[in-house]
This record gives structure tokens, C-alpha cells and sequence, in this order.
């Protein structure tokens, strides 16, 4: 008779203890994305769409024409302890890109433990800047605005981080290594960290692969090489045709008229990045000038040499053709370099956030 309250014991532990093949039939749901709050400009036209730590919401704005999404990746843990604030990196994109792509979610952006990263749009070719011309076919486009005066504070409101600039970091691949770059240099106050990866970290005029790659996303240069069945999502296709000078003028350097390209190279302002933390990443495209990643590693060289000259520290990686950097790494101008990049970046960006905090 006193083995039955025995077997009971039993069946209950089946039932109630965590690992058993009961509990595991019924796990916790995974947390939903966490509602957030319009504002700053901002409106969302559609839930949050995704998993509680990796998940895109997209909004409108006054600021750019169009919906834009964002991505947000949460560390593990977010949601346990509701009293940890995150430092936050923003990540941006490169041209004929969006944060609706999960590629975006690169490995070592997920597996982050002690961050938040935001992926805001930064259009196919919207080059992180306030438009000179707002009048083109394109309609407006203000991103300068829409990232700084309303996504840091969109992102800050609705999500526990950490708001001082030694908290907040900006880096980006292609495209994007000239916006991080250039958000940076406009906005010291914001940002303690900047990184670029494969960037287009040179406008001058001594650099004129870079501006011509900036003109032919401006006039669409790439569109008759897709298939007009497929255009949308056509990696050589970047919208309407607009005018080469929308952005920052004319490009040609006649009496000093391409003044504007020269004010936005990254290049010519690298002492405003005085007490930040830097990183420089690039191959050399297997030494090809037919490939953009040639250029890149020049334009990088000079971000270099100019920070050398005002003998700044920084953190320089040249994988050249990529051998021994990561598996899928040739030195081009592509995700798989990019993703090695950021399993040797991200871990030195937490642990910097980390000593700020300290």
C-alpha cells in the first residue's frame, strides 16, 4: 500500500519538471515583437512582422517618400530581465538593398548578447543624406532626417536602451560605410563608434570610381541590363531616373563646381571621429579594377592614411582575396566577406560598449 503515493510522485514529476517529455510538449510561445508606439514623425502602416528578437516594422514619414522598413534585432535575454537597458548599433545597409531581406540578419548580428541592432531603410540608393534636389521623380528624399531626428529617438522611446553616445554605435557595408561614416562626422554627439565595411569612404574628386558608382545609381545606369518582368527586384535597378546632380550637385569638377561632393568626402573630415572608436574593413577584389572591392581598398587606404596623419587609433583589417577570412570570403565586394567581417567586429563592439558602461 505505501508504494502507490511513490508511483504518484512519479507521474508527477513526468508531468510538472522541466525537461521531461511532458514540459516539452507544451513549451513556453516564444515572445511576440514588442509593441511600438508611433512617433517623432514616424507612423507604422502594419504590425510588426517576424519573431520577438528579429522582427520588421515599416513606417511612413514625411522626411522620404514612400514606406520604409525596419528591422530590429533584440539580444537573448531581452525580454527575462525587464529592468536591462542595451547599448545600441545602428546598421546600415548598401545600395539595391532593404531591411525587408533577412539576409540583412547577418549571424554575428543575431547572436549578439548585449546589443541591439536597428536596420533602418536607407532606400536603394538614398546615399544617408538630405537630397539637394527634392524635386526629382523620386519625391522627397530626406534621409539624413528620417535616420537622426526621428529613428534614434523612435528606437529610444519604445525599446530600453542606452542613450549616451558611448552606448550608440553606426556602421554599414558599401553604401552604408559612407553613411556611418557621414553620420559620424555630422553628429559626434550621437555616436562612440563607427565602422565601415567594404565602404564608400571617399567622395573627392581624386576618387572618381566612387562618384561615378554614386551617378549611376542616381540615373539608373543598371536598368537595362534587368528584365523588365522582374525589375522590382532587379539588383541593377534603383528606381526612377533621376539627375546626377540630385544628391550633391554636379560631379564634374569644372571651376570648383562639384564643391558639394567634396564637403560630404568622408575622407576630408576624419578628425571629427576625435575619441570615437574606428574600424576599417576591405579586400581588394583579387587586385581586379573591373570590380568594385579595387576601389574600395584605395578609398579605405586613404580613410587610413588621413587618421595615421592625425594619429587617431583605429582597428584596420585588410583580408585581401579573403583567404583565411571566413568561408565564404574572396576579397569581393560581397555578403560573404561582410559576414566574416562582423564575427570579428561585433565581438570588439560589445566590449567596447561594455568598457563605456564600466
Amino acid at each position: 500500500m505505501r508504494a502507490a503515493p511513490a508511483a504518484l510522485l512519479v507521474l508527477a514529476a513526468a508531468v510538472l519538471l522541466p525537461g521531461t517529455p511532458a514540459a516539452r510538449a507544451n513549451p513556453p510561445a516564444p515572445p511576440a515583437p514588442p509593441a511600438l508606439t508611433d512617433g517623432f514623425g514616424l507612423t507604422q502602416t502594419t504590425g510588426a512582422t517576424g519573431s520577438g528578437r528579429n522582427f520588421v516594422v515599416t513606417v511612413t514619414t514625411p522626411e522620404v517618400a514612400g514606406e520604409h522598413r525596419i528591422r530590429i534585432l533584440l539580444p537573448a535575454g531581452y525580454f527575462d530581465d525587464p529592468a536591462r537597458r542595451y547599448p545600441v548599433l545602428y546598421f546600415l545597409h548598401g545600395a539595391s538593398d532593404d531591411p525587408g531581406n533577412p539576409d540583412l540578419a547577418y549571424p554575428a548580428l543575431t547572436a549578439a548578447r548585449s546589443m541591439i541592432t536597428v536596420i533602418p531603410d536607407g532606400g536603394l540608393r538614398g546615399w544617408y543624406t538630405n537630397w539637394l534636389d527634392q524635386k526629382t521623380a523620386a519625391g522627397a528624399q530626406n534621409w539624413e532626417n528620417f535616420h537622426i531626428n526621428q529613428v534614434l529617438p523612435f528606437i529610444d522611446a519604445n525599446l530600453r536602451t542606452v542613450t549616451g553616445r558611448q552606448s550608440r554605435a553606426v556602421a554599414g557595408i558599401s553604401m552604408g560605410g559612407f553613411g556611418a561614416l557621414h553620420y559620424a562626422q555630422r553628429h559626434p554627439g550621437l555616436f562612440g563608434q563607427v565602422a565601415t565595411f567594404s565602404g564608400a569612404d571617399e567622395l573627392s574628386r581624386d576618387h572618381a570610381v566612387t562618384r561615378a558608382a554614386v551617378v549611376g545609381t542616381l540615373t539608373n545606369a543598371g536598368a537595362p541590363f534587368c528584365d523588365p518582368a522582374t525589375t522590382p527586384s532587379c539588383s541593377l535597378w534603383f528606381g526612377p531616373t533621376v539627375s546626377s546632380d540630385a544628391v550633391f550637385g554636379t560631379p564634374y569638377p569644372l571651376f570648383d563646381a562639384d564643391w558639394r561632393w567634396n564637403a560630404a568626402d568622408p575622407v576630408a573630415h576624419m578628425s571629427a571621429l576625435a575619441g570615437m572608436g574606428i574600424a576599417l574593413y576591405t579586400g581588394n577584389g583579387k587586385g581586379d579594377p573591373a570590380g568594385f572591392e579595387f576601389w574600395v581598398e584605395s578609398a579605405t587606404r586613404h580613410a587610413r592614411e588621413r587618421l595615421d596623419a592625425l594619429g587617431f587609433p583605429y582597428h584596420y583589417v585588410n583580408y585581401g582575396n579573403g583567404s583565411g577570412w571566413g568561408a565564404h570570403c574572396r576579397g569581393g565586394h560581397d555578403s560573404g566577406c561582410w559576414s566574416q567581417d562582423l564575427v570579428d567586429y561585433v565581438p570588439r563592439l560589445e566590449a567596447a560598449f561594455a568598457a563605456g558602461a564600466a
